[in-house]
């Protein structure tokens, strides 16, 4: 593990686990790393918008009240005094959750969290502030109506990608080294690739959520990290059990312990830590179906080079499938029109445009159309599930391209009209409910990140981890120089 500074003006620099092992043994506290953190926010706000909301005053309390813990030698479950920040799409008590839209009043009571923010009190983290989220999380992007544009920390003219596009970029500047985000096509793992920092999509369901997604179970709640250590900690924090997530999976062991101690999972058993004897299949294209930027590719390429040297059976493998977009969409736009159904005239005008445009295609759907993509959704998982029987772990990069310019929901000059269009790699795994993860793998000639996705069967969350971990551990993952 990189050693880092721990003097207290340089906080910012160190993940959860190792501010944990400072508050362990003493060298600071965490109203120390809180304030760290919050002048921090101070400082990179204006240059990229990644935060709607920060609470100085509740954040220095529970820090006060964690730092006290620590002293006492009593500390609070496994993120007592860690910073975090929360996707302005997540309830958390005393704070409004108006979601990126002018549709959403701020006035209320506001006086319930969400599973996963419960999970965080429990366990003594110390929430700074919600982040950026473009309306309702509809697109790959970061910008709305209401909070703005969200910009990428490594080239304010380009986006932070979505939707949890604050997230990403507070936890590439230093404003907490952990962050929650909603995924329901990409949106951890798009801004994950673009900032060039961890994000991690479950299995659907290891997550609960509470209130359910307008986009119904294409929707993953999931953490942004420095590495896959700390995203390991925080997924045995937020994957708590909560009634009132019906769909929630059963509690899983601990994904921490098994980054170094977890079997292979789908696929065929390999031993011990690490992937080696793994066997991952790497498809670069899908086929010849993606065009995927020179620079990202070789990219991707060397990280799979480096998962070969640590000992896996890499064959260069396409998933037997299609582009499954056009169900993707009768299922995204649907769920979009479903949400804003309530809404009058009035309300309606105060929409993002392009919110606007997927509600009208949405209402088009007719039952049959979105009984029809379940049903495509269903043989995607299928042949998903027979593919992962030959391999344990498939790889491709997380976006074939880096990051455009800002206030946009596509390329300019892609002639492409959704965002869709430029993450074929993401959002068929939310239309399949499997575990991916986005690693950081260099980055491009202008100095933008660009990442390499892991993706496992369902249930196999603990494999997409292990590997994850397996190239941090190795030096395989670049350490980009510091943004901002």
């Amino acid at each position: 593990m990189t050693d880092h500074t721990t003097d207290p003006t340089r906080l910012t620099d160190l993940t959860a686990r190792q501010l944990l092992a400072g508050y362990e043994r003493g060298d600071f506290s965490p109203l120390d790393a809180t304030r760290a953190v919050l002048d921090r926010i101070e400082v990179v706000q204006p240059l990229v918008n990644a935060f709607v909301r920060v609470d100085a005053e509740a954040a220095l309390a529970q820090a006060e009240a964690s730092t006290a813990r620590w002293r006492g030698r009593e500390p609070r479950g496994l993120l007592d005094g860690v910073p975090v920040s929360v996707k302005d799409i997540f309830l958390q008590r005393g704070s409004p959750t108006l979601r990126g839209s002018r549709t959403v009043r701020a006035g209320g009571a506001w006086d319930e969290d969400a599973p996963a923010v419960a999970r965080l009190r429990e366990h003594g983290a110390v929430l700074v502030g919600k982040t950026t989220t473009p309306e309702f999380g509809w697109k790959g992007v970061t910008d709305s109506p209401l909070s703005g544009v969200t910009r990428n920390p490594y080239d304010p003219s380009r986006t932070s990608g979505g939707s949890s596009g604050g997230s990403a970029a507070a936890v590439a500047l230093g404003a907490g080294p952990l962050s929650i985000g909603t995924d329901g096509g990409g949106s951890v793992r798009i801004p994950a690739s673009f900032c060039g920092i961890f994000g991690f999509k479950p299995t659907y369901g290891r997550v609960p959520l509470y209130p359910s997604s307008p986009f119904g179970t294409l929707a993953h709640a999931g953490p942004m990290t420095r590495d896959a250590a700390d995203a390991a900690l925080l997924m045995d924090v937020i994957s708590g059990a909560d009634w009132r997530d019906w769909s929630q999976l059963a509690p899983a062991p601990s994904l921490s312990a098994a980054l170094t101690e977890g079997s292979a999972g789908a696929g065929g058993a390999a031993g011990g830590g690490g992937v080696k004897g793994l066997r991952i299949a790497y498809s670069p294209t899908f086929g010849n179906q993606v065009a995927v930027r020179p620079e990202v590719a070789s990219a991707v390429r060397r990280a799979v080079g480096r998962l070969a040297e640590l000992g896996a059976y890499i064959e260069e493998a396409d998933p037997d499938i299609t582009d499954p977009v056009e169900a993707f969409h009768t299922l995204w736009f649907s769920g979009a029109a479903r949400l804003v159904e309530p809404f009058g005239a009035e309300q309606r005008e105060l929409l993002d445009p392009g919110l606007r445009e997927i509600v009208a295609a949405g209402e088009r759907c007719s039952a049959l159309d979105y009984l029809a993509a379940v049903d495509a959704r269903m043989e995607l998982g299928r042949r998903f599930g027979r593919f992962h029987e030959s391999y344990n772990l498939l790889v491709t990069p997380t976006l074939p391209i880096t990051a455009f310019e800002a206030g946009r929901e596509t390329p300019r000059g892609s002639g492409q009209r959704r965002w869709t269009g430029w993450t074929p790699f993401t959002y068929p795994f939310n239309l399949t409910q499997q575990p991916a993860a986005s690693v950081p793998c260099g980055v491009d000639g202008d100095g933008l990140p660009i990442g390499v996705q892991l993706v496992a069967a369902r249930h196999a969350d603990a494999l997409v981890l292990r590997a994850a971990h397996a190239l941090y551990e190795s030096g395989a993952v670049p350490r980009l120089p510091a943004p901002g």
